[in-house]
C-alpha cells in the first residue's frame, strides 16, 4: 500500500548506470510483491511449476537481480521483521481485499482476470524463506529489520551502510530516507490496466530534502501529510486528497490545529507520528558480499522447473561479467 504522495514529491529519471559501484538497499517484501504481481501469465494466473509451486517471485529474483549486478549494484535486501500492532488492521484489510479479488477471478475472463489477479497477489512465509535462500547462493547480504524494511534501510541510509534505498513504496521518505529510488526491478514496457496501452517503466531518484523544500514543509509535515492521505497504520481522512493535505500542513503548525479544520481523523496522531519519527531498527546486522554459487544455483532453480540450459547459460555470463573477488573484497568489510 504505502503512502500515496506519488503527485507531490519531485522526481529525476536516472540510469543504472549512476548507481554503479553503489551499495543498494532493497526492500525486499515490496520487491517479491511487485515480481508476484508483474510476472504473470496471458489471464492473469502466476508463473507455476509442475508441482503447482509458484515460481514468479523466483523468476524475477533471480533473473532481474543478475541484471542489476551486471551493472555493478552492489545489493543489500533487508526484509520485513514483526509487524507493529498498528499494522495489523491494515493488514486485515488488506486480506479482505484479496479474498474479495480471487472471488471475482474465479468470475473474470481476459482483461478483468488480469486485473483481479494482480489485485489478489499474497505472499507467504514459504515465498521469504525460498527468496533468502536464493539470495544467499547469489552471494547476496540479507538483513532482518526489527519491524518495517523502510525503517531500517533509512537508518541504513543515515549510518552509510547503503548509498541508496529502493522501494517502490514513499514511505521510506516518512522514515527519514534521503535518497529514495523506484522502478529498477520493473524497468521496461507495463500494460496499462484495462488498455492495449504500454508505458515506459525509467528508473526514477526521490531525494527527500530537495522534496521538503519544494513543497515547502518540514519532514515532520510530511508525516503529518502522510497520515492525512492514509498510512500503512491508519486509514485516510475522508474527502481529504494529496493536494488538500499539502494545503493544510502549509498553513497550520501543529497537527492539533489540522484536527480542528477536518472531520473524520480517528486516530492517535502522536502514536503514529512516533513509528515514523523514532522507529524500533536491528542494529545488530553485517553486510558481507560473497563468491555466487553457480552449481548451488543451479540444483535449486531446476528444482522448481527452471530450464537448466538457461540458468547454466545465464550464470556463466555473469560470471565472464562480473569480478565477484573484488566485489568481496571492497565490501566485506561494510556493516
Amino acid at each position: 500500500m504505502g503512502v500515496d504522495i506519488g503527485k507531490l514529491v519531485n522526481k529525476r529519471e536516472i540510469s543504472l548506470e549512476e548507481l554503479k559501484g553503489k551499495v543498494v538497499g532493497i526492500d525486499a517484501y515490496n520487491t517479491l510483491y511487485q515480481f508476484l504481481s508483474s510476472i504473470r501469465g496471458p489471464f492473469g494466473e502466476p508463473l507455476k511449476d509442475s508441482k503447482g509451486n509458484i515460481t514468479s517471485h523466483l523468476t524475477g529474483l533471480f533473473y532481474r537481480t543478475l541484471n542489476l549486478m551486471e551493472q555493478d549494484l552492489r545489493l543489500v535486501f533487508v526484509f520485513d521483521g514483526k509487524p507493529l500492532e498498528l499494522k495489523y488492521k491494515t493488514q486485515a484489510e488488506r486480506r479482505e481485499i484479496r479474498k474479495d479479488a480471487k472471488e471475482k477471478l474465479g468470475k473474470a475472463i481476459e482483461e478483468e482476470a488480469r486485473k483481479y489477479a494482480q489485485q489478489s497477489v499474497t505472499i507467504n512465509q514459504k515465498m521469504v524463506e525460498q527468496a533468502k535462500e536464493l539470495l544467499g547462493l547469489m552471494g547476496l547480504p540479507i538483513v532482518e529489520a526489527k519491524h518495517d524494511a523502510e525503517a531500517q534501510l533509512a537508518l541504513m541510509e543515515q549510518k552509510k551502510a547503503v548509498d541508496v534505498v529502493v522501494s517502490q513504496d514513499y514511505d521510506a521518505l516518512l522514515f527519514g530516507t534521503e535518497r529514495l529510488v523506484r522502478n529498477i526491478t520493473l524497468s521496461g514496457k507495463r500494460k496499462l490496466p484495462g488498455r492495449n496501452v504500454f508505458i515506459d517503466i525509467k528508473p526514477e531518484e526521490i531525494l527527500l530534502s530537495k522534496s521538503l523544500n519544494e513543497l515547502k514543509i518540514t519532514r515532520e509535515k510530511l508525516i503529518w501529510l502522510g497520515m492525512l492521505i492514509g498510512t500503512d497504520f491508519n486509514d485516510k481522512v475522508p474527502m481529504v486528497g494529496p493536494k488538500k493535505a499539502l494545503k493544510l500542513v502549509q498553513e497550520n503548525d501543529s497537527f492539533e490545529a489540522i484536527s480542528d479544520k477536518v472531520e473524520g481523523i480517528s486516530f492517535d496522531f502522536k502514536e503514529i507520528q512516533n513509528v515514523f519519527l523514532n522507529p524500533s531498527f536491528n542494529e545488530d546486522y553485517k553486510i558481507e558480499f560473497r563468491n555466487l554459487d553457480r552449481n548451488g544455483l543451479i540444483e535449486y532453480l531446476t528444482k522448481y522447473d527452471f530450464s537448466k540450459e538457461r540458468v547454466e547459460s545465464r550464470l556463466d555470463k555473469i560470471m565472464k561479467d562480473v569480478r565477484f573477488d573484488s566485489r568481496q573484497s571492497s565490501l566485506g568489510a561494510w556493516s
